[in-house]
């Protein structure tokens, strides 16, 4: 699981240098018809462009051309994937207020489209630009009979159209432009240093006779081998500025390639669990309930040491028995008994209380844990005494319960579509509707698929609340749609895709995670869509962007204060429990070799920076004695 979320974000720096010009460009010249134009025109000419350039040099058998312009997309490519990794940079129609993403949203076809392809945050540099322009300054630098002129001059009108293209259709900001334009210039340059002895070792024809002679020949094949390795290996025992040279870019490269594994990979699995079937973090410990096939048991963990488990003192429970932690009490319930535990003293039970067949459990404050047990709650204190709170009225059940910090928000069986908000001691409701009502365009989809859209009778699955907003999963019997309301104005919106299923919210520190699918109907949808991912949305940004992206299920996601938790489902079916800081850091291992790296690598451009000076004095010195 590849993720670089926590890395740097440039988007407010490159916001405070050019400010609104990007938006000014979408205003001017705001157009449907140039909508619809631009937005196909960015799809289908950077395809176009990418393979047009390399084959048509080889179809006119210009092989020299051809072996430089495809070497130098190769490391436009290689230069781009740092930025990409590291310094994000979002779209400026995600950023700047008043802009739209006009390419993202033309039709909700090429939307699904972009948001499975791209995170809408990898602007700078724009490879939209970079290929073209690479392609241009191959063909101004190495066309040296001016063959390829018209072809030269198409490209750059391509790259000019292209420029305004990105900026118009809300995607890309000039610094984006300017980048893409450095990145180009410095692969030419690098391209056209590799390409003779790139090419000298994998021309196919040369690839064609070393095959033949391996196949035909092979004494003599080893023989070569032999030979040139012998000489590899003597010019590195008497190394000269151009050996140095070379060691220092495999250092830098070997470094940077465990570095970015490392921060791309941050995810790890808590120890100990082997069949999770459920699982709540809150306060630096992370709960999990495990099945152990005759009955299921409790598993905790420090957040900060995720190999080593504490024992706790608890009931027998199940797979179906409920828990819930808050600060250091931790409450589990099974069939008939409510035990609350302080987690500073594991091996006792704080409390004991008699329930019946609970299907929820919560700590709603730090001294009051509610049950939900035949469609109504209880409220008790942590000493066992019974308390009052919000409740369903005589006749009607509780489905649904969540709680914050005092603050409770139920469903009840009457009106499936309502959550009703109250506190703890008083008995008085606030109802509020939730409304899953969606683009139509979208619900078009939906039944053109053959479902049924009905937002009419529309039931709230799971809800997550905090001080002030509340997120909710509602059935709308198509699909599941996620929708995060204010519970202070009122106001809600769609977070989800409108099409796709949508589960297990939560939302906490400024923060809501999500699990859902990318496909209507995952279980026709081809292997690597058929899975669930984790999302996140920014409530500050009111941007979402994808936690997880890779063919793996993973659901239940909590988000704490310095973490990201949720389960997840390996190739082989094997579930675990996956933590994952939300800022980066590097394991023991690459921290040493980053350590070890930087060391050598001062070493090794010392030496080279030594070996350059004398030789250039030689080349001087010999020069001298010329004349």
């Amino acid at each position: 699981m590849a993720n670089t979320d926590g890395m740097l974000n440039m988007t407010p720096w490159i916001y405070a240098i050019e400010g609104e010009m990007a938006l000014w460009v979408q205003e001017t010249f705001k157009a449907d018809w140039l909508t619809a134009f631009m937005t196909h025109f960015y799809v289908v000419g950077f395809m176009v462009i990418c393979y047009v350039s390399i084959f048509y040099f080889a179809y006119f058998d210009d092989r020299y051309m051809a072996d430089r312009i495809s070497l130098t997309i190769f490391w436009v490519y290689i230069l781009a994937i740092p930025f990409y990794l590291f310094f994000n940079v979002h779209v400026t129609g995600n950023y700047i207020p008043g802009m739209e993403t006009l390419a993202y949203n033309h039709t909700p076809e090429i939307n699904d489209w972009f948001h499975r392809i791209d995170p809408l945050t990898n602007g700078m540099p724009s490879l939209h630009i970079g290929f073209p322009f690479a392609v241009w300054l191959c063909l101004l630098r190495f066309d040296t009979d001016g063959r390829w002129t018209v072809y030269r001059r198409i490209i750059f009108a391509f790259v000019l159209l292209t420029a305004f293209c990105i900026l118009y259709l809300g995607i890309h900001w000039f610094m984006d432009i300017i980048g893409g334009m450095v990145v180009a210039a410095i692969a030419v340059s690098v391209a056209n240093k590799m390409a003779d002895p790139f090419w000298k070792i994998f021309d196919e024809r040369t690839i064609n006779a070393r095959l033949v002679t391996l196949l035909t020949n092979p004494k003599r094949a080893m023989n070569v081998i032999k030979s040139s390795a012998s000489k590899q290996f003597n010019r590195f025992t008497k190394p000269t500025s151009k050996e140095t040279g070379a060691m220092l870019a495999v250092v830098i490269i070997v470094v940077a390639s465990v570095i970015t594994w490392d921060l791309t990979h941050q995810s790890i699995p808590a120890g100990g669990v082997d069949a999770p079937v459920g699982v709540e973090a809150a306060d630096g410990w992370l709960i999990t309930l495990d099945d152990r096939e005759e009955s299921a048991l409790v598993i905790v963990h420090d957040l900060s040491d995720l190999d080593s488990e504490i024992d706790v003192i608890q009931p027998i429970l199940d797979s179906n028995s409920t828990y819930d932690v808050r600060g250091d009490m931790l409450a589990m319930a099974n069939s008939t008994t409510l035990m609350i535990v302080d987690l500073a003293n594991p091996n006792l039970a704080k409390t004991t209380i008699d329930v019946n067949n609970p299907t929820d459990v919560e700590i709603v404050t730090d001294d009051c844990v509610a049950v939900l047990e035949n469609g109504a709650v209880s409220y008790w204190s942590f000493e066992g005494m019974e308390k009052i709170g919000p409740n369903a009225e005589q006749g009607d059940s509780v489905i649904l319960f969540e709680s914050f910090d005092g603050q409770v928000a139920l469903v009840f069986e009457s009106e499936p579509s309502v959550v009703n908000l109250g506190i703890i001691d008083a008995a008085g409701l606030i109802s509020i509707e939730v409304n899953a009502t969606a683009d139509p365009n979208e619900d078009e989809i939906l039944r053109d698929a053959e479902l049924n859209v009905d937002v009419e009778n529309a039931t709230i699955t799971d809800i997550s609340l905090s001080k002030t907003m509340l997120a909710a999963t509602v059935d709308v019997n198509a699909t599941s749609r996620l929708v995060l309301l204010n519970t202070i104005s009122g106001d809600s919106q769609i977070i989800s895709d409108h099409k796709f299923a949508a589960y297990d919210p939560h939302i906490g520190y400024g923060v809501l995670m999500f699990s859902a699918y990318t496909e209507i109907n995952p279980l026709e949808a081809a292997e690597e869509y058929s899975d669930r991912e984790i999302y996140i949305h920014d409530l500050e940004t009111n941007l979402t962007k994808p936690l997880t992206a890779d063919g793996l299920d993973q659901w239940a996601p909590v988000v704490l204060e310095e973490h990201y938790v949720y389960q997840q489902m390996d190739s082989d079916g094997d579930v675990s429990v996956e933590v994952q800081q939300k800022e980066p850091t590097l394991q023991p291992y690459s921290s040493n070799i980053l350590k070890f790296g930087v060391m050598l690598v001062i070493t090794l451009a010392f030496i080279n920076i030594m070996q350059r000076q004398k030789e250039s004095n030689f080349n001087h010195h010999d020069s001298e004695l010329a004349s």
